[in-house]
């Protein structure tokens, strides 16, 4: 198959959010992400269902969004029954061991709950929840550009004996 288009990155990543100023709170007074932009409607472009809402988009430095959708029922959104909680998560990177650290304090200081430093081996990171129970993960590098060369060299290999293993266990 051919490839489609050149992805050239992420734009925004949205979730729904109970409250749009807890939220906010959260992604710009503690996480330091301006709120760049509010779109506000009756209706959803897409289908054109009544649904009134607000999208709030939080703009990162490369200039990606991490979006939300208030639907104005106070209600977050359902985690899955069927996934541990601590499968689903938005991991964001930050430039150095010295800044998690420094993120692991400030945090902890507005009364967040952190999880880590944990090592990973080619990441460092540390894990929270936001306000809407979002697993969030601030990691840095920490593997140099040959060794990243490396894993994607065997990651084709890998996956397939993971798939062999599963098929086996299965049986």
């Amino acid at each position: 198959m051919a490839t489609l288009v050149p992805i050239q990155g992420l734009h925004h990543f949205a979730y729904r959010c109970r409250d749009a100023e807890e939220t906010r709170h959260f992604y710009e007074d503690i996480l330091g992400l301006p709120l760049a932009h509010v779109i506000r409607a009756e209706r959803v472009p897409s289908t054109g269902e009544y649904c009134p809402y607000v999208h709030i988009f939080f703009e990162m430095q490369d200039g990606s969004y991490i979006a939300f959708f208030d639907l104005g029922d106070n209600q977050g959104a359902e985690p899955s029954p069927n996934t541990p909680d601590w499968v689903n998560h938005l991991a964001l990177q930050v430039g150095s061991e010295a800044e998690l650290r420094e993120a692991k304090a400030k945090l902890e200081q507005a009364k967040v709950d952190v999880v880590g430093i944990t090592d990973h081996g080619f990441v460092k990171s540390i894990y929270f929840f936001d306000p809407n129970g979002i697993r969030l993960e601030l990691t840095t590098r920490t593997a140099p550009a040959a060794k990243l060369d490396t894993y994607k060299a065997h990651a084709h290999a890998q996956l397939e004996d993971w798939i062999r293993v599963k098929a086996a266990a299965a049986q």
